[in-house]
């Protein structure tokens, strides 16, 4: 679903989706090329996008309490708008974005595959390892967007009140609607009546968490999933996030990493503000947010296999004794900023107050809700040997949490872990993968099981989602190629794995009798 306020620079993903981006993965987008349709709509290549052709479904805002009126609501659909807003029932409809590709679909007998768009909008079906897989499956992609991201928000304020309906476990029961609604869509098409195709769930970060908990939770509605990079563990105090990137680094990289942030926190103490407007970063009051932001653009390099961006510049400044805050302070406004397409104000706990951000900008409100209300990933400074500064401590998150949502929104990840397992999740037919330079990969899961098989791409530039994305993740890679990892055969290695898994549980779902029984009996018409 950089670092974590890479929690809230989500929204970075929105404002480089609006130049064409594709989001690769969690809280943070690649810079400038994953997405973007370069290529004609619904074509494979040689496009980014598989196909960006919108297209819609009713769905419910909340799948917990059911009353009367939500059944009239079901026969007669509400969508909400400023005059129904304050209806008392939770059960009013929105619309719902999703994308199809059909193009190597060998139809009506061939697998669906469910690629879950996270925490960020969905601009359309990336042109990733995904079509690969897809074409060599013969399967239809479909691909709905969150809800309240993109253009799928219930509502047109965010208030914290109406972000309520905002979480995983009311975005999980959307997919197992909208998988009944989309089967009925290609049954109608296709003029087949009560088939049920084997299904394939795909996401990456938080959505390789949502397809992981998919599976976990509705394993009747899907063949097994793909967790790339997928965060399962929510955690309070995610201090091995700190410490895997000083891992990433190296000695020589994270000694000039940690120096330069002895020196930026030492300026702060002395009451010297000018250092945030070397960084143009002057709006930061709170210095917490700026430092916020100066361990984000670090992780950045390391999380998407651009370590050589960060780290050949300090070094070589602190080898021939050039300042490294103002060499630090570069990289940051040329690449962070410049390149990457970072948002500064997104930093600010006053700008995340906005309760009626533009949909490119709403992101950025919508995940550090979801942080602060249900996963956390809080990434603190361990207590000894920290990259990062260690005034981002708990305390910090826990403000920031009160000060833009107000009192009573939480993240209580025990519930979380209790509802869903974490690294002990307790399903079947899941296939995990990370990158060794990805500080995210230990909040997924890395011990592999035979029902649960855990691959760790091992190679100096393997990030997030890389096994989906390619090398380096940032810039992504049209069909996720791998030729730039270093080495490549370690990706590759781990896709034949994972094609191998895929190709053996969609085999059992064929023999289990799937594409030849009628549904389970409910549709979206009597849910």
């Amino acid at each position: 679903m950089a670092t974590l306020r890479a929690v809230a620079v989500v929204a970075v993903l929105l404002l480089l989706l609006a130049r064409g981006a594709e989001p690769i993965g969690l809280w943070l987008p690649p810079p400038g090329g994953g997405g973007g349709g370069s290529g004609s709509l619904g074509a494979a290549g040689p496009g980014r996008y598989l196909t960006q052709e919108e297209r819609w479904m009713e769905q419910t805002l909340d799948h917990f309490n059911p009353t009367v009126e939500s059944h009239l609501h079901l026969c007669f659909p509400v969508s909400i708008s400023r005059s129904n807003s304050m209806l008392p029932s939770d059960h009013r409809q929105f619309k719902q974005r999703y994308y199809e590709f059909l193009d190597y679909y060998r139809a009506p007998k061939g697998p669906i595959f469910l690629y879950i768009c996270g925490e960020s909008s969905c601009n359309g079906i990336p042109n990733s390892y995904l079509a690969v897989m897809a074409k060599k499956f013969g399967a239809a992609v479909v691909s709905p967007e969150h809800r309240y991201y993109g253009k799928s928000s219930p509502f047109e304020s965010l208030t914290t009140e109406n972000l309520r309906f905002l979480s995983s476990k009311q975005a999980l029961f959307d997919l197992a609607v909208f998988r009944q609604y989309y089967q009925e869509t290609l049954n109608s098409k296709y003029n087949r009546t009560g088939a049920d195709s084997s299904w394939f769930v795909f996401g990456g970060s938080y959505a390789g968490a949502l397809s992981a908990w998919f599976r976990l939770k509705f394993p009747h509605l899907t063949c097994g999933s793909l967790a790339s990079s997928g965060v399962v563990l929510p955690v309070y105090n995610f201090t091995d996030f700190d410490k895997q990137i000083g891992e990433s680094a190296g000695p020589e990289c994270k000694a000039a990493l940690q120096e330069t942030t002895r020196l930026v926190d030492g300026q702060l103490q002395s009451g010297d503000n000018s250092v945030k407007q070397l960084f143009g970063a002057s709006m930061l009051e709170n210095d917490g947010d700026f430092l916020y932001l100066l361990a984000d653009a670090a992780a950045i390099a390391f999380q998407y296999g651009n370590p050589d961006a960060v780290c050949s510049p300090l070094v070589e400044a602190k080898k021939n004794g050039t300042d490294l805050v103002e060499t630090f302070a570069r990289y940051v406004k040329d690449y962070y900023i410049g390149t990457f397409g970072a948002s500064v104000a997104s930093y600010d706990q006053e700008y995340l107050k906005n309760t009626t951000p533009s949909p490119a900008e709403s992101a950025y409100r919508l995940w550090w809700y979801q942080v602060c209300s249900e996963v956390a990933y809080f990434q603190v400074a361990p207590k000894n040997d920290s990259v990062r500064s260690a005034k981002i401590d708990t305390r910090y998150h826990l403000d920031l949490c009160r000060n833009v949502f107000g009192e009573g929104v939480y993240p209580d990840v025990f519930m979380t872990n209790l509802y869903y397992g974490g690294t002990r999740i307790a399903g079947s037919k899941i296939v995990f993968a990370n990158g060794s330079q990805d500080p995210w990969r230990h909040a997924s899961k890395q011990k592999s099981s035979k029902e649960l098989p855990s691959y760790l791409i091992e190679c100096s530039n393997c990030g997030h989602c890389s096994d989906l994305s390619g090398c380096p993740q940032a810039p992504s890679h049209i069909e996720g190629d791998s030729s730039n990892c270093s080495p490549p055969e370690a990706l590759n290695k781990v896709r034949k794995q994972i094609v191998d898994h895929i190709d053996l549980w969609l085999s059992e779902c064929q023999d289990q009798g799937y594409d030849k029984e009628p549904l389970l009996g409910w549709s979206v018409a009597t849910y």
